[in-house]
């Protein structure tokens, strides 16, 4: 009985456990399922991303790749140089040396800086702003400890390499200027890019410390000096140190210019303007110290600083005249000097300019930023007498013995126009009216011919328009018109307008360089010459025949010759002695306020008694030499008075000079 029970009792626990294995089977099968298909989708997944990754997008991921481990680094050009016609450097490029430290190459940076400071000179807030900076960069940048060594220090520096881990010297380029503000308003300058200019999508553009041509010759041709930039890949790391340069490629010089002007004479005419009448004297010389304590404190403040001063007749300390020179080859047109004073120093600008440096160019009142032989406008004065005769001549309504009286003033109605000399000059022919520069004779020639035929050769000689001169700012001037007038003005054409346009006064207006050219297609046989600065293949083309009476030209040639050569010339003073070369030419004396019936009746208008703004425009133009004319030359001295006090002596300095150069090395062939 107990051995049955024992048995019933096992097989039952049998059972039992035999159905609770089973029960478990099922439940771990149901699971494992479960289990096997959650794999199975997380590895369709995965496999799904993984085919999107390689294969549909493989190709975006793959260029990802490759930016993240190549960059375009971009190759600065070396911009082109500018030449005078004897290939005198008038702008280049010069090398300046940085010496940097490199974080990660050396242990002890502050030992580093100390070693190189016993080399060379670091002042000690260049080694704090270094310790700043190196703790701001990483630690494979470059970072700048000085800059503008001197070759002597480089030296210095590189023998003592072994000894300054973690020291590199990094070279770049400058632009240079040699002769800074006496070309400045030609060459130009550079300076930083503007945001408005980094928008036309150059990438060089955008590159720190590039420079571009902000005026002159420099902004004009801008893309031709600039050269053009390469380009080569550069490994880096995910920090973007550099790992290797990879071929590329190369960056493309600039091309250079090369100008017409003469450096040397430049400096000279610009040398001889700024002195007007007044000697040059250095400081410690007595006249200039007895000059100095009798001066205002507005002239002192001038020349401070200065070594030299310019002393007058009288012993008064005054300033440098402003003003214009342009000396152009009759033949061609090719322009030997084109001063504008004052200018300003372009060096400047490549290393920043002060607010304070900026403003005291700014605001000086003599203009420095203005090239005045191009843009500067002016009433010609009596320099545009030599046109009014020319169109009566070529209108046939006066010849060269046509007299008018003068008796010191023309009477129109209840007006008085005055000559300059007080007394007048009598009875007086074509000639001897330019010889002496009698305004009642233009009055009278003016109104016979009238404005429009006036008008009309003036234009032809390049006045009232640009002359296309291939440099920027320049103006047109003015030469007036009844049209004109009636547009502008709304008041039709008087006769007292003709009158004073007779005498280049009124609203008559040029610049420099027109009166320049003007000059040179009078005197070079009526070749309508294209004044030009830069040498190139098509200034060789022959000028155009302006189809003018060669016999007129003549005439209006040795009238000039007379006005300096002759007892009676308005301009004989500059005639020199019989050994100096004879020089043909014309004054100019330009109103900028008119004389007072009070003034002129009292006798109180002596123009060195006015202030310098109020003071007339002093003109000169002339040529030489007289069979054979070659150069031509203007000479605006802005307020120095009548123009043969100021101009004139300047101008025929000027012209000895170059023709005293061409005789010695006939070297002005270039076009």
């Amino acid at each position: 009985m107990v051995s049955f029970s024992s048995s019933l009792l096992r097989n039952s626990i049998t059972i039992m456990f035999r159905a609770n294995e089973q029960n478990i089977r099922k439940v771990f099968t149901r699971r494992a399922f479960m289990l096997a298909c959650g794999k199975v989708a997380l590895i369709g997944t995965l496999g799904a991303k993984l085919y999107n990754l390689q294969v549909v997008e493989g190709e975006r991921y793959e260029l990802l790749s490759l930016n993240n481990q190549f960059i375009s680094e971009i190759i600065l050009p070396v911009r082109g140089r500018i030449f005078d016609r004897h290939g005198v450097a008038l702008a280049d490029n010069q090398d300046i040396f940085q010496v940097a430290i490199v974080r990660e190459r050396t242990k002890d940076v502050c030992a580093t800086l100390s070693a190189l400071s016993s080399i060379i000179e670091i002042k000690e807030w260049d080694i704090k702003r270094v310790l700043e900076d190196v703790k701001r960069s990483h630690a494979f940048t470059p970072v700048i400890v000085r800059k503008n060594l001197t070759r002597q220090e480089i030296d210095r520096v590189a023998v003592n390499a072994p000894y300054l881990p973690g020291i590199c010297i990094n070279v770049n380029y400058l632009r240079r200027y040699p002769f800074s503000d006496i070309v400045v308003h030609i060459i130009g300058y550079v300076a930083a890019v503007s945001e408005e200019e980094q928008l036309t999508g150059d990438p060089v553009l955008r590159l720190p410390n590039f420079r571009i041509g902000k005026s002159g010759l420099e902004k004009m041709h801008e893309l031709e000096i600039r050269g053009k930039a390469g380009w080569r890949k550069v490994e880096v790391n995910a920090l973007g140190k550099v790992i290797r340069k990879l071929p590329g490629d190369e960056s493309k010089a600039g091309c250079d210019i090369n100008l017409t002007l003469d450096i040397n004479l430049q400096r000279f005419a610009a040398e001889r303007l700024v002195r007007g009448n007044a000697k040059l004297l250095l400081i410690n010389d007595p006249r200039a110290q007895r000059a100095l304590t009798q001066a205002a404190p507005a002239i002192l403040d001038y020349y401070t600083d200065q070594q030299t001063v310019l002393v007058n007749s009288n012993g008064r300390l005054v300033e440098a005249e402003s003003g214009a020179v342009v000396v152009i080859d009759v033949r061609n047109g090719a322009l030997l000097v084109m001063a504008s004073l004052p200018g300003y120093d372009p060096n400047q600008f490549n290393k920043g300019l002060s607010s304070k440096e900026w403003g005291k160019i700014l605001n000086n009142p003599r203009g420095p930023l203005n090239n005045k032989a191009l843009s500067g406008q002016y009433p010609p004065g009596s320099t545009f007498k030599m046109l009014v005769m020319l169109a009566a001549l070529e209108s046939g309504k006066a010849k060269m013995d046509t007299k008018f009286y003068c008796p010191g003033y023309l009477s129109l109605g209840n007006t008085r126009f005055h000559c300059w000399l007080h007394y007048g000059h009598g009875w007086i022919d074509m000639e001897e009216s330019i010889a002496q520069s009698c305004d009642v004779y233009y009055y009278d020639l003016a109104h016979r011919i009238g404005i429009d035929c006036i008008a009309n050769i003036a234009k032809r000689f390049g006045l009232g328009k640009v002359t296309g001169l291939d440099l920027p700012g320049e103006c047109a001037g003015l030469i007036p018109t009844r049209e004109w007038k009636l547009a502008t003005t709304g008041v039709p054409w008087q006769i007292g307008d003709t009158l004073v346009a007779g005498i280049g006064q009124g609203f008559d207006t040029v610049t420099p360089l027109q009166l320049a050219l003007m000059t040179a297609r009078l005197v070079n046989g009526g070749k309508a010459v294209v004044p030009h600065i830069k040498i190139s293949s098509s200034s060789n083309q022959p000028a155009e025949d302006m189809g003018i009476n060669k016999n007129h030209l003549d005439a209006v040639c040795m009238a000039m010759y007379q006005a300096v050569n002759s007892p009676r010339g308005i301009a004989r003073k500059i005639r020199g002695d019989k050994n100096d070369i004879k020089i043909a030419g014309k004054t100019g004396t330009a109103q900028v306020r008119r004389i007072s019936i009070n003034e002129r009746s009292a006798g109180h208008y002596n123009e060195n008694n006015k202030p310098w703004r109020y003071r007339d425009h002093s003109l000169f133009v002339g040529f030489v030499p007289l069979n054979t004319p070659r150069y031509a030359i203007s000479v605006v001295v802005e307020h120095g008075t009548a123009g043969l006090y100021a101009a004139a002596p300047i101008g025929a300095d000027i012209l000895r000079e170059v023709m005293r150069v061409d005789f010695r090395h006939d070297r002005f062939n270039v076009v």
